[in-house]
């Protein structure tokens, strides 16, 4: 097996296209996963158990299914009812849906770590329920659990490879069809595994340092 420095050369604008599309999906799943995580930490501590058993159901289900069948369900089986995405959408969608049921736990952790103090102080000061939240619960809360909400976007970085299952070229993708067509794997392939570590460890050592700055 030789190494081919012009095969790496001639594959390079398809990996810059890969990367564009595996940033894309990685910032708008992160960004889904966050929002919709947090709804579900609050769904689930509303008074009520007809909403927190649905809530609870539901991210249980989609916590404890494989992201890949996940995918080829949204992709595939939905159209079948004539709702239609693209392949593009349809993965950020199903990495965002998957991954809130995560970060879910996370700002549950984090709310459940705002010392009961701070509630009792906001209920001293009669203030509304929407402001203790916004002004006093949910600002401590978010603080403390920033650090493993940025574990799992490099989680997320990691998975996206599976869009390639339903057509999505990110850089996996990119990185197989040069190889079938041009019948060089080598190159293309370890310039992908080359490009998820030098995102994915600078960004490990950035969460670990911010984690050591919130805590200080």
């Amino acid at each position: 097996m030789t190494w081919d420095w012009s095969a790496v050369g001639d594959f390079m604008p398809h990996f810059w296209d890969g990367l564009l599309v595996t940033l894309q999906a990685l910032v708008l799943g992160s960004l889904i996963s966050f929002a919709l995580g947090l709804v579900w930490a609050l769904l689930m501590r509303t008074p009520t158990r007809w909403v927190r058993w649905p809530v609870g159901v539901v991210t249980e289900f989609i916590r404890n299914t494989p992201l890949l069948v996940q995918l080829f369900f949204l992709f595939y089986v939905l159209p079948e009812w004539d709702i239609t995405f693209s392949a593009m959408t349809t993965g950020v969608v199903a990495i965002g849906l998957h991954y809130s049921t995560y970060t879910m736990q996370v700002y549950r952790a984090g709310i459940e770590g705002v010392p009961a103090g701070q509630w009792e102080a906001a209920t001293a000061l009669n203030l509304p329920m929407t402001r203790t939240w916004t002004a006093v619960i949910l600002p401590q809360a978010i603080r403390r659990v920033v650090p493993a909400l940025g574990n799992y976007v490099i989680s997320m970085l990691k998975d996206t490879p599976m869009l390639m299952a339903i057509t999505v070229l990110d850089m996996l993708g990119e990185a197989r069809l040069f190889a079938q067509q041009n019948f060089q794997f080598t190159e293309p392939l370890t310039v992908i595994g080359v490009a998820f570590i030098v995102i994915s460890y600078p960004a490990s050592l950035l969460m670990r340092a911010l984690e050591r700055r919130l805590v200080r």
